[in-house]
């Protein structure tokens, strides 16, 4: 027998609602990924690296082209140079990125302060390792962190903070202000930080990314991690990077190394090939604003209430005019009764607080958009 370290785990809600859509032939607006393809040019510089030669391990942290190619595109962005040789590490995506600098970091009786609605992995990971979760509930309809919360949530046992923007699942952003009192708190009271900006190039409307790279006593004390197959529509190929300040990344890596070693080599190559043209990545945000910008307006003249997001590729749609039922409930009676899955967000909440809101992802083509938009105006 085996005395679970997560007793309290249940299945991912992206996992139960996939598999509900799959069962229903429905519409799949729930988990996080697109259903088009990835460029076509990066395939084919994966393919190229293939016949190349570059099928046996990777370095340890990272193919050294791509950590150079992550370390220009950080500099260019936030003016903050990593060094590629020493706070660079190419990761099994974000997932594994956060995992690894939780586990390295975090551990019996350590406090992390987490933002309520949350990514689903930290928790359960700071619990893995002993820590505790201290919650701060983002509130409806802005999503924005009361800092006053923040501070009286901070003990001597604090360790770690985790911010995520821009915040799925709410597209909401962190502002410079909010980057700004972040640092002067985790300075005040010693905290190491990880800042989740996954989809750091989604943002919206002219707005600036405030990354914890812009920041220089906070980029002394942050982990920051980040995705490529949210960035190029590849979330199948589980690639990602972490970086961080040398004494930092000098622990990071002692975890990676007996954790995954190294991620797939080929497809470094090509990332690294691939971002020396900075319109892939800084061309995203127009991409998916179009995309936002059609689902908002296929959606006009439903009874959901809606604020457009302001970053990701999810929208939140507020159906408390609709019906008094639970998140939950309404979530799969769309799913079996309309063929539309979607994502209910009280899972991601302290106490799973109910804000009669859904998570729909809009990363698709717009004949899917449509037809979801056409269903969910039936309702």
């Amino acid at each position: 027998m085996i005395n679970s370290k997560l007793p309290n785990v249940e299945t991912s809600i992206f996992s139960v609602m996939s598999m509900m859509a799959n069962e229903y032939g429905a519409i799949n607006l729930s988990q996080g990924f697109p259903n088009f393809e990835s460029d076509p040019q990066l395939i084919r510089l994966v393919h190229e690296a293939m016949k190349n030669g570059a099928n046996q391990y990777a370095p340890m942290p990272g193919d050294l082209s791509l950590r150079i190619a992550i370390s220009n595109k950080l500099n260019t962005l936030y003016h903050r140079l990593y060094q590629p040789e020493t706070e660079i590490t190419v990761t099994a995506g974000a997932t594994q990125a956060i995992f690894t600098a939780i586990a390295c970091a975090i551990t019996k009786g350590d406090e992390v302060i987490v933002f309520t609605p949350a990514y689903d992995c930290y928790a359960p990971t700071i619990e893995l390792f002993g820590g505790s979760v201290r919650t701060v509930q983002l509130e409806d309809p802005l999503y924005t962190p009361d800092w006053d919360q923040v501070k009286s949530k901070i003990t001597s046992k604090t360790k770690m903070i985790i911010v995520n923007s821009p915040h799925n699942p709410t597209g909401t952003l962190l502002t410079e202000a909010d980057m700004f009192t972040l640092q002067d708190l985790a300075e005040a009271h010693n905290l190491l930080v990880i800042s989740d900006e996954v989809y750091e190039h989604i943002i919206f409307d002219g707005t600036k990314h405030q990354s914890a790279a812009r920041f220089d006593a906070l980029a002394q004390r942050s982990f920051i991690t980040a995705s490529f197959g949210k960035t190029f529509h590849n979330t199948g190929w589980k690639m990602g990077y972490c970086v961080a300040p040398k004494h930092l990344m000098n622990e990071f890596r002692k975890v990676h190394q007996y954790n995954v070693f190294a991620v797939n080599h080929p497809m470094q190559r090509a990332l690294g090939t691939y971002l020396e043209t900075p319109s892939h990545y800084l061309q995203l945000g127009d991409f998916y604003q179009q995309k936002r910008d059609f689902f908002l307006a296929a959606l006009e003249g439903s009874r959901f209430k809606i604020r457009p997001s302001s970053g990701t590729y999810f929208q939140l749609l507020d159906y408390s005019e609709i019906t008094t039922e639970s998140d939950i409930v309404f979530a799969q009676r769309l799913t079996k009764d309309l063929g539309i899955a979607t994502i209910p967000t009280s899972v991601f909440n302290n106490e799973k607080q109910d804000f009669k809101q859904l998570r729909v992802c809009f990363a698709k083509t717009e004949e899917t958009l449509q037809k979801a938009a056409d269903l969910l105006k039936s309702v």
